[in-house]
């Protein structure tokens, strides 16, 4: 088991998670963060820190999208470890169905 960032992430981008992260696992995106599967340790503190609950043990049903999307772009993203504020209108996007088709964005984000 894994940990993936899914929908609700993107163009809130709260990095609560990325503060209590032990093995820093967590990349940037424009708009989106993302776990690296090989380097999450299936933990779970990350979890609870998402204040849009966008983080999800890959073993709930309909993830395998999530877990691909995660994977790929851990691969290219610069890694994150610092708690940064979040997106400005984050909290008018969080909770918005379909984020994903609409908002994604396949840019890197700074990064530490």
């Amino acid at each position: 088991m894994t940990y993936v960032v899914t929908d609700n992430c993107i163009r809130c981008k709260y990095t609560d998670c990325v503060e209590v992260c032990p093995v820093d696992c967590f990349y940037e995106g424009e708009n989106f963060l993302v776990i690296h599967p090989d380097e999450c340790i299936d933990c779970g503190v990350c979890e609870p820190e998402c204040p849009a609950e966008a983080i999800k043990p890959d073993t709930e049903p309909g993830l395998d999208k999530w877990l691909k999307i995660n994977a790929d772009f851990a691969q290219i993203w610069p890694n994150i470890t610092v708690k940064k504020d979040p997106l400005p209108d984050a909290k008018a996007y969080d909770g918005e169905e379909g984020k994903y088709d609409k908002y994604f964005s396949s840019e890197p984000g700074t990064g530490d």
